[in-house]
């Protein structure tokens, strides 16, 4: 089984869109019993919180069923866990890897990496703009469930 987390500031809005989106990619490849996905904040601001509105909202609009979620705060523990800790920018793999207390194991990785860039995911928590996060990690999570795919079949 493969094991994803993803990871933002406030684990209300991107990673928990791309929760939903991952989880949808993988039902779609008929292999969801391989998987096992999951969402973390860096911080604990929003610690029980739903996911915001604009994530529910966009979900809704695009057809992919939302992940019921309620925010918690990523452990060390989940790095021990976990086989991919994916984070939306570059403050999120900071506070990762503080949190994980580094990343000897090579498990971090910036969500967008996975579609061939190193831009940050915007957060749409001040941009307003759901539409280009959810493009974003659609993109993000349809290059990492390649990746996995091509390099990790074995596990599947």
């Amino acid at each position: 089984m493969i094991k994803i987390l993803f990871v933002c500031h406030g684990n209300i809005c991107r990673s928990t869109m791309a929760e939903s989106v991952m989880t949808y990619l993988v039902k779609q490849q008929k292999l969801e019993k391989s998987f096992y996905i999951n969402s973390a904040a860096t911080s604990r601001e929003e610690i029980g919180n739903p996911p915001h509105y604009g994530t529910v909202g966009k979900l809704r609009e695009v057809r992919i069923p939302l992940i019921p979620h309620h925010a918690v705060q990523m452990t060390a523990q989940d790095y021990v866990q976990y086989d991919y800790l994916i984070g939306m920018d570059t403050a999120n793999i900071r506070n990762m890897t503080r949190i994980a207390g580094g990343d000897n194991d090579g498990k971090i990785y910036k969500l967008l990496t996975f579609a061939g860039s190193g831009r940050d995911v915007a957060d749409p928590w001040y941009t307003g703009d759901f539409d280009v996060t959810y493009a974003d990690v659609t993109e993000g999570c349809s290059g990492l469930l390649k990746h996995i795919l091509e390099n990790d079949r074995d596990r599947l």
